[in-house]
């Protein structure tokens, strides 16, 4: 299972289809459990840390490591192998102080280029769906 906590209001509109979409084609354990939160609470929330250590803590910013598609599959090939949940952090407008960061266990930019919310969390479910298919050997990833 991956749990994707994002600061922000759930996802809407056409973004939300191309999320359902990928989300459909996915199977254990890459399913997807969406947490929403207000930009303010997820704050507060990471400031207490509430994940024990079991858990592969991945926080999305553009000031982290810029990986390959086939790079993230094979971590979370290792992770899931580990027994480990992943958990996904998409921060607010203002991102991630650099505490969380420091905190997490991976910190994983897409880019240096800043993306609206919606269709970041569009990239993201892509991204898992892309990491499954390379993991059973699929064609939807054309290395």
């Amino acid at each position: 299972m991956i749990k994707i906590i994002a600061g922000g209001k759930k996802n809407t509109g056409p973004q939300a289809e191309l999320i359902a979409e990928y989300e459909k084609r996915l199977r254990k354990p890459y399913e997807i459990e969406w947490r929403f939160m207000a930009e303010e609470k997820l704050d507060d929330y990471l400031a207490d840390w509430p994940f024990t250590g079991r858990e592969f803590v991945i926080c999305c910013d553009e000031r982290g490591q810029n990986i390959s598609s086939d790079e993230y599959s094979a971590c979370l090939e290792r992770v899931f192998t580990d027994g480990r949940e992943v958990i996904i952090l998409i921060g607010g407008a203002y991102g991630f102080t650099d505490t969380v960061r420091e905190r997490a266990d991976m910190v994983w930019s897409f880019s240096r280029l800043v993306f609206p919310h919606q269709l970041f969390r569009v990239m993201v479910t892509e991204q898992i769906y892309r990491a499954q298919e390379i993991a059973k050997g699929g064609h939807y990833h054309h290395a």
